[in-house]
């Protein structure tokens, strides 16, 4: 039977990087992730690769050293790409092409369609039937791809964390 793999959004590495799972006090949690890359469970798209790895920060360069695979753009991604946009004149909005922002989005559930991955994202579905915004939540319900948040991946893969009090800091603390 094969595992089901993951594809990552930017923005499950971003606020983690930044928030909840802050390298700082969870290191564990990245080197979780370069165990699942090792694996092959999870993966990430070349273009989500990209617009992590450009910004030169502290999770860019450790990105650039981590373990998970980079899936390139080939001829296969570019089709099913197409299909995307060919099944609902709505999946044009997932791309906000006037700030040139989640122009990784379509990428990243054309490469999940070609592994067969569930998606790992932070977005959630936009449910407002008078938005002209679409998420990828959206998207990949309507194109049959399972998504998850982050939060439901360490559930999933029964990831646990152990927590310490640093020797430094439990001396001051006790």
């Amino acid at each position: 039977m094969n595992q089901q793999s993951y594809c990552l959004d930017a923005n499950v590495l971003i606020q983690a990087w930044q928030s909840y799972y802050s390298p700082d006090f969870c290191p564990l949690y990245w080197q979780v992730l370069n165990d699942l890359g090792v694996q092959k469970r999870v993966f990430i798209p070349q273009m989500v690769y990209n617009e992590v790895a450009d910004t030169e920060d502290d999770l860019g360069k450790w990105l650039k050293k981590s373990k998970i695979p980079i899936d390139k753009i080939d001829g296969n991604v570019t089709e099913i790409l197409k299909q995307i946009y060919a099944a609902n004149e709505s999946h044009k909005y997932l791309v906000d092409n006037t700030k040139q922002r989640s122009l990784a989005d379509p990428w990243l559930i054309a490469h999940a369609i070609k592994a067969h991955a569930c998606v790992v994202t932070k977005e959630i579905k936009v449910t407002a039937a008078n938005s002209n915004r679409i998420k990828i939540p959206n998207v990949c319900d309507n194109m049959n791809v399972r998504w998850i948040n982050d939060f439901q991946l360490v559930r999933e893969l029964k990831i646990k964390f152990s927590c310490k009090v640093d020797a430094k800091i439990q001396g001051e603390l006790f």
